[in-house]
């Protein structure tokens, strides 16, 4: 297995038969669902249901059989399963390059229990030492919300474009923008709730007190740090 397997290998053994299941985007959660569903295939788990972070998410899980529900449905989920672009020394989070992070946050929070699913290289000192916070905007004078964003200390802000220079659209018909921090993010709490109270910022990556345990796969293995509460 590669590290991101092995990792998933390993948060496969927080989900328990009977359980209402937050699925994460991205390519180490691929791996996550797909053990998911041959487990379920050979009769080793049953009575799973999930939530989808993303449509790409539920198409896998509907290829591999896993049965879907909604919030409104089952709004506790008694585990929710992600992975991270970065993770810092209080378990808190940047995610959102996979272009999910809105509807990522949403369905977390329903969790009992986060549970994050990384390689070691996402491990970082601060958040935004080696990848951008992504900002989920509305259409809407899109262009105004990234001069706003520059403005930020330190921010170098910048719409995320597909190949052909068209914006990326998530899958709530928003717009993404990056921001680079030149010298990571200094007070991530701070710059959390200024992004949270412009207009026409719909959300944001940086995902604040909400991982309980963060399962890291290296070289020697794979270890887990919690942070339950």
């Amino acid at each position: 297995m590669n590290p991101k397997q092995t990792a998933a290998a390993r948060a496969l053994e927080y989900v328990e038969s009977g359980m209402r299941l937050g699925l994460g985007t991205g390519s180490t959660t691929a791996y996550f669902i797909d053990l998911l569903g041959k487990k379920l295939q050979r009769g080793e788990l049953s009575d799973i249901v999930g939530v989808a972070t993303s449509e790409r998410t539920a198409e896998q899980a509907r290829r591999l059989k896993i049965p879907l529900t909604t919030l409104s449905r089952s709004p506790r989920l008694d585990l929710a399963v992600d992975g991270a672009d970065e993770v810092d020394p209080q378990l808190n989070l940047i995610k959102g390059l996979g272009r999910a992070l809105l509807r990522e946050k949403i369905i977390e929070v329903h969790a009992e229990r986060f549970v994050v699913i990384v390689d070691e290289s996402k491990l970082v000192s601060k958040l935004g030492e080696h990848v951008p916070l992504p900002v989920e905007i509305i259409p809407f004078e899109a262009a105004a919300h990234v001069v706003w964003l520059n403005t930020l200390s330190g921010c170098r802000a910048e719409l995320w474009l597909e190949d052909d220079a068209s914006p990326i659209i998530t899958d709530n018909g928003n717009y993404l923008v990056r921001c680079y921090f030149e010298q990571a993010i200094g007070n991530p709490q701070t710059l959390a709730r200024a992004l949270s109270e412009r207009p026409g910022i719909v959300e944001h990556g940086l995902f604040l007190s909400m991982a309980n345990a963060v399962v890291i796969a290296g070289e020697k293995g794979v270890r887990v740090i919690t942070n339950d509460q």
